[in-house]
């Protein structure tokens, strides 16, 4: 013996209980869908701020390297400035006018 009133109550609780799972199925592929995204997005600006350390490394590294190059002829520059400025401090103690001459009034 069926009851016409249950098996519709019946059917419409199915119709909704399958509406209910694809919403579900809906909002997880949803939230799946956001949280590819935020990754996607969250990975591009690491993999920027990586590229910028590494731009930032190298420049380091060459600026190690011109220095262990210029250091020798730093030494030589400074040796010869020394030199120049000992021979330019002899020159001015000498007297720059014959002695036997005299200044002007």
């Amino acid at each position: 013996m069926t009851f016409p009133g249950v098996a519709a109550k019946a059917k419409k609780a199915s119709r909704w209980i399958w509406i209910g799972v694809a919403a579900i199925i809906a909002v997880r592929m949803y939230f799946v869908q956001e949280l590819l995204a935020a990754m996607i997005i969250f990975s591009a600006i690491f993999v920027v701020g990586a590229i910028a350390a590494l731009a930032i490394y190298l420049v380091d590294r060459a600026g190690q390297q011109t220095v262990k190059w210029a250091e020798p002829q730093t030494h030589r520059a400074a040796q010869a400035a020394r030199k120049t400025f000992n021979q330019v401090g002899e020159i001015s103690k000498k007297q720059l006018h014959r002695q036997r001459s005299e200044t002007a009034p």
